[in-house]
């Protein structure tokens, strides 16, 4: 188990450095077609950084499918309903290759305040 304290630390920093361990980069027995043994724990997560106009600027945009169905929210809103943790979720999962190996990757993540 790998473990990363946010503490201080801004949200790409966090992510790019659990996305690339979900990976297995670290690792001598790295391979693109196999899920890691090692599981990412990132403590601190509420004491993550956010600097400059991100908590206004920065976007998060789902789309239902449906005409006018696009829901569009910034990380004060989705901070404020899910927490710290649900942003730095969707920035590891935004570094991750988008194949059929990101879910069991992300099942090895864990997230706690």
């Amino acid at each position: 188990m790998i473990t990363i304290d946010a503490a201080d630390k801004t949200l790409g920093r966090v992510a790019s450095t659990a996305a690339k361990a979900l990976l297995g980069k670290h690792s001598a027995a790295f391979a693109k077609n196999v899920v890691a043994d090692d599981g990412v724990k990132i403590i601190n997560a509420s004491r993550i950084a956010v600097t400059g106009n991100k908590k206004q600027d920065k976007e998060y945009v789902r789309y239902s499918g449906y005409p006018g169905g696009q829901k569009i929210e910034n990380y004060a809103m989705l901070t404020a309903r899910k927490g710290t943790e649900e942003a730095l979720r969707k920035a590891v999962l935004g570094m991750l290759p988008k194949n059929k190996l990101q879910k069991p990757r992300m099942k090895m993540l864990t997230i706690e305040k």
